[in-house]
């Protein structure tokens, strides 16, 4: 395979597919499938790694605008291929309201079914992705790794989903 096409960006899930259901860890002795969330919005918010500058500024602004998520009813849910114990002292330190779950092991299997894996670095893209109450993926972004996508889009696509 040719340098180009490995540092080709990943290629996520659009709108109008299925959203894969997974499960994954959210402490070491419970797990969270996205099939509980259904009759529900869900935000899936894939990320690179607990701690890192960007991923600490977009997972404390979730946090903060929780309140607005709550508003149409919608589930929050980091992703990132970081082990358990790392997202639960992030989760911890950065005092987030919402579930860190582990997609490291398999390694990526989860990011890499919505298309947000990035094989060279290891690491899910910063990738999101509103999911309706019946499991269609509405909305999805993704989003350079250096850069904080905000909240904007997410309660945009929420606020259409409410009026569809």
């Amino acid at each position: 395979m040719s340098s180009t096409v490995r540092n080709k960006p990943p290629s996520i899930l659009k709108p109008g597919s299925e959203a894969p259901d997974f499960t994954l860890k959210s402490t070491p002795d419970q797990t969270v499938s996205l099939r509980d969330f259904l009759g529900r919005p869900v935000v899936i918010a894939f990320f690179p790694a607990d701690w890192s500058p960007v991923c600490t500024d977009q997972m404390g602004l979730y946090a903060q605008v929780m309140p607005q998520f709550k508003k149409f009813n919608a589930e929050v849910l980091g992703i990132s291929v970081d082990g358990i114990w790392t997202h639960l002292a992030f989760a911890k330190d950065r005092k987030l309201n919402f579930p860190l779950l582990s997609d490291f092991e398999p390694k990526g299997a989860v990011s890499r079914a919505y298309g947000a894996y990035q094989a060279r670095v290891g690491e899910s893209a910063r990738a999101l992705f509103v999911i309706d109450e019946r499991g269609i993926i509405r909305w999805s972004l993704l989003s350079p790794d250096g850069i904080n996508p905000g909240a904007d889009g997410i309660l945009s696509a929420l606020e259409k989903l409410r009026r569809a």
